[in-house]
């Protein structure tokens, strides 16, 4: 599990986070879309490193550019001075790479953190970065795009239900349960909404291939999701967390976040081209 693991978060580290920061519209970001590999490439280093000074400098080179991102949060909030759902999802995306970060640190140190053990801090980082950062740009975008009941819920839920799964981790499994259903609420109507657009003008073959796979993918790995989160909060059978990694995790960052990302791109391109303009 942990080289599956590694190789997700090596996925998020150099892939969805560069190609998520192009998808903001926000030219103050440029900068640190370009000097992110210099933040990166150490990050997915200290996943292949033994635990040790040197995994945790890497790690902290990391969580150095992770900080730098979150940072922007709050001046973008200044500068927009806008708490609209959709804007409100693309800022949890900002700050959601520093906790897996933070969690990366830790658990490259061979550190416990709050009490968590170094399994759940190595899980941790992937799950900040495909449903904190990806998950949560991903419902920003569809609900500025499609500004509907539906697309605010989606980019509030998604937030609010990564932010209950992370007070969960503190408070128990059944909070955590409550964090899981918030969240599978908000992703199913973001699948819901993927899928809706598919056919709309403008979408070529290849867009909209990428914007059905998100939206299917989303779909089932969300119902794993829930199963997991109920199991542990129930006691009932639920798959384990290999299991989950091989299915859930791996069908969320390949199937929903580079999918959707790449989609988004081709729609943003799509959009800013004369033909796409004239369409």
């Amino acid at each position: 599990m942990s080289v599956l693991v590694g190789l997700i978060v090596t996925l998020g580290m150099l892939v969805i986070v560069p190609l998520g920061l192009g998808l903001f519209g926000d030219h103050a970001l440029d900068r640190i879309r370009r000097l992110w590999p210099v933040f990166a490439v150490p990050g997915a280093l200290s996943l292949w490193l033994p635990r040790g000074d040197a995994a945790t400098a890497a790690a902290l080179c990391y969580a150095l550019g992770a900080l730098l991102l979150a940072a922007h949060a709050p001046r973008r909030l200044a500068r927009t001075r806008s708490v609209r759902p959709g804007e409100t999802a693309l800022l949890t995306a900002l700050v959601t790479p520093s906790v897996a970060a933070l969690a990366l640190v830790a658990e490259r140190s061979g550190h416990e953190l709050f009490g968590f053990g170094l399994g759940i801090l190595a899980l941790t980082v992937p799950h900040f970065h495909f449903a904190g950062f990806a998950a949560a740009l991903v419902a920003g975008l569809v609900c500025n795009s499609d500004d509907s009941p539906a697309g605010r819920f989606a980019a509030l839920s998604v937030p609010l239900g990564t932010l209950l799964v992370l007070v969960g981790y503190f408070v128990g499994d059944r909070a955590e349960l409550a964090g899981a259903i918030v969240l599978t609420a908000g992703m199913w109507t973001v699948a819901l909404l993927t899928w809706r657009s598919v056919h709309l003008p403008g979408r070529d073959r290849a867009t909209r291939v990428l914007l059905a796979s998100s939206s299917a993918v989303l779909v089932a790995t969300m119902v794993l999701a829930l199963s997991w989160a109920l199991g542990e909060a129930t006691g009932l059978p639920h798959p384990s967390l290999t299991w989950m990694a091989a299915t859930h995790g791996l069908g969320n960052a390949l199937g929903f976040a580079l999918c959707a990302l790449l989609a988004w791109h081709r729609l943003q391109k799509l959009t800013t081209s004369p033909e796409g303009r004239t369409t």
